[in-house]
C-alpha cells in the first residue's frame, strides 16, 4: 500500500507553475550598488514573482517594467500627504505625472499613500491621510482609472492592540477613529488593507527554539487558539489571522488583507538574534511553499493572501543594525543570495508548440525519510507537524487504515513526512524537519526484508537494493 500510494503521489505531483499571482517583492532603492532597472525587469521575468512594490513612483523603474505583465504598487511619500490632502489639484497632477504616462503598459495596480503613517507619531499627518487618499481616488476616477487602480496605505502590525491568540485580534483604540475612516474608504472602493507581519521580530522578542520552529514553518507542537480551539502551526498564519479578526470585529469582513512586507534577514550584527542564511532560506522557501499550497490561513481557508517578500535586493545605505541591510533575495550581480525557490522551474520553449524535454535527473525517484538515530520524540513531533498541515491526509496510518502496520512511530512518521514532501512537488525545503530527514532514492516498499524500520533506510546508499522506477 505504501509503495502504491507513493506511485500515485508521484504521478500527481505537477511541476510548479511558472508564476504565482499571489507572490510579490519589495523593490527598495536605499542603496548605491543596485543593478540597472532594465536588468531587474529581466530578472523578475525569470522568476515566479508577479508583483513589485515600489516605495515611490520613479519613472526610471516604472518604464522598464512596461509590457512585462508584472503588477506594480507605487507609493506617494509621507511628505506628499499634506499637499495631497488639502489640494485636489496636487492629487490630480500627481496622477498625471506618475500614472497616466505609463499606464496600462506598466501595470500599476495599487497606490500606497504613505508608509506606516499611523505609527509616525505625527497627529496632523495622521489626520491628513484619509483626505489625501480620497483626493487621489477622485483624481483616478476623473481619469477613468478608479476601478482599475486601487488606493490604500500600508500599516505596521503595531496598529493592533492585541494579537494573541489570533481570534482576539483587535486594533489599538488610540487609532480607532482614524482606522474606521480608512476602513470605510477601503470597503467603499474595494481596496485592500496592507499590513507588515514579520515573524522574525516575533522570534526576536521570544528567542526560544520552539518559537523559531513556529516562525520558520518547521515541525513544532503548535499553538492552540483558546478562543476557537484552532491549532496554529506557524506564526505567519497567526499574525495574518489576528489582523483578520481585528477587521472582522470592526465589521469589515469584506476588506481583503495584503501582506505588504514580510521577510527574514540572512545576516546581522553579532548581538542580533535570528539572522542567518539557514533561517532566511527556511522562512522564505517554506512561506512560498505554504502560499503555493493554497490552503490559506485558518480564518481565510482555500486561498493565499497576496504577499510581498522583503526584499528584492539589500539596501546598503539603510541605517540601523546590520540585519536592516541584509534582507535581499538577490545580489547586485543578479544571483540568488540563497536558493529561495522563486526561479521558474522550466524555461519557455522557443515556440509555443515545442515541448520541453525534462532532464534525466528530473525523473529520478525520491522519497523523504527520517534519518537514522532520530529519537521517537522528534519523530512524533515530525509526525504531528506533517499531519497538522492542511491538505495532508494521515487517515491511512490511523488504526484500521491501510498503512497502519507496522505500528511504529518511525513508520508512521516516515509516511507523513514523505506525504508532505510529495504533495509539495518534492520541494526539498519540505524534507528538512529540523535536519532530521533525508531525501532517498530507496523505495521503502521495495527494501530487503532485513530492513525493519524506516530509520535504517538512511544507512543505505542509493545503490543498496532496488527501488520502484515510477518514471518521476
Amino acid at each position: 500500500m505504501y509503495g502504491q500510494l507513493l506511485f500515485v503521489l508521484s504521478q500527481n505531483s505537477s511541476v510548479l507553475a511558472e508564476s504565482d499571482p499571489f507572490i510579490g517583492v519589495n523593490y527598495g532603492q536605499v542603496a548605491d550598488n543596485l543593478p540597472p532597472p532594465d536588468a531587474t525587469a529581466k530578472l523578475l521575468q525569470s522568476t515566479s514573482i508577479e508583483k513589485v512594490r515600489l516605495y515611490g513612483a520613479d519613472p526610471g523603474i516604472i518604464k522598464p517594467l512596461a509590457n512585462t505583465g508584472i503588477g506594480i504598487v507605487i507609493g506617494a511619500a509621507n511628505g506628499d500627504i499634506p499637499a495631497m490632502a488639502t489640494d485636489p489639484n496636487f492629487a490630480k497632477n500627481w496622477i498625471n505625472s506618475n500614472v497616466i504616462p505609463f499606464y496600462p503598459a506598466s501595470k500599476i495596480i495599487l497606490i500606497s499613500v504613505g508608509n506606516e503613517v499611523l505609527l509616525s507619531g505625527d497627529r496632523n499627518l495622521m489626520g491628513q491621510l484619509l483626505p489625501a487618499m480620497q483626493n487621489l481616488q477622485n483624481a483616478l476616477n476623473s481619469a477613468s482609472l478608479g476601478g482599475k487602480i486601487k488606493v490604500s496605505t500600508v500599516h505596521s502590525m503595531a496598529v493592533l492592540r492585541q494579537s494573541e491568540p489570533p481570534s482576539s485580534g483587535s486594533f489599538d483604540p488610540n487609532f480607532a477613529d482614524l482606522l474606521k475612516g480608512l476602513l470605510e474608504f477601503n470597503n467603499a472602493n474595494g481596496s485592500p488593507f496592507p499590513v507588515n507581519p514579520y515573524p522574525y521580530f516575533a522570534y526576536q522578542s521570544d528567542p526560544r527554539p520552539e518559537t523559531l520552529a513556529f516562525c520558520l514553518f518547521q515541525p513544532n507542537s503548535g499553538r492552540v487558539d483558546s478562543g476557537t480551539s484552532i491549532k496554529y502551526t506557524n506564526m505567519f498564519d497567526a499574525q495574518v489571522d489576528a489582523v483578520r479578526a481585528a477587521l472582522n470585529s470592526m465589521g469589515y469582513k469584506g476588506v481583503e488583507i495584503v501582506v505588504a512586507e514580510t521577510g527574514w534577514p540572512y545576516k546581522g550584527d553579532a548581538n542580533e538574534v535570528g539572522p542567518s542564511v539557514d533561517n532566511a532560506k527556511a522562512y522564505t522557501s517554506n512561506l512560498i511553499t505554504h502560499l503555493r499550497s493554497m490552503v490559506g490561513t485558518p480564518l481565510m481557508p482555500g486561498k493565499s493572501v497576496d504577499t510581498y517578500l522583503f526584499a528584492l535586493y539589500d539596501e546598503d545605505l539603510k541605517p540601523g543594525p546590520g540585519s536592516e541591510r541584509s534582507f535581499g533575495l538577490f545580489k547586485p550581480d543578479l544571483t540568488m543570495t540563497y536558493d529561495n525557490g522563486l526561479s521558474k522551474t522550466t524555461q519557455a520553449p522557443s515556440t509555443p508548440k515545442t515541448p520541453v524535454t525534462p532532464s534525466p535527473n528530473a525523473k529520478k525517484p525520491a522519497w523523504c525519510l527520517p534519518k537514522g538515530g532520530v529519537s521517537d520524540a522528534q519523530l512524533q513531533a515530525n509526525l504531528d507537524y506533517a499531519c497538522g498541515q492542511q491538505g495532508i491526509d494521515c487517515s491511512p496510518i490511523q488504526p484500521g487504515g491501510a498503512c497502519f502496520e507496522p505500528n511504529t512511530v518511525a513508520s508512521h512518521a516516515a509516511y507523513a513526512m514523505n506525504l508532505l514532501y510529495q504533495s509539495s512537488a518534492k520541494d526539498p525545503s519540505n524534507c528538512d524537519f529540523s535536519q532530521t530527514a533525508t531525501i532517498s532514492s530507496n523505495n521503502p516498499s521495495k527494501l530487503p526484508p532485513f530492513i525493519e524500520t524506516y530509520q535504517q533506510i538512511a544507512d543505505l546508499s542509493d545503490d543498496d537494493g532496488p527501488y520502484l522506477d515510477t518514471g518521476k
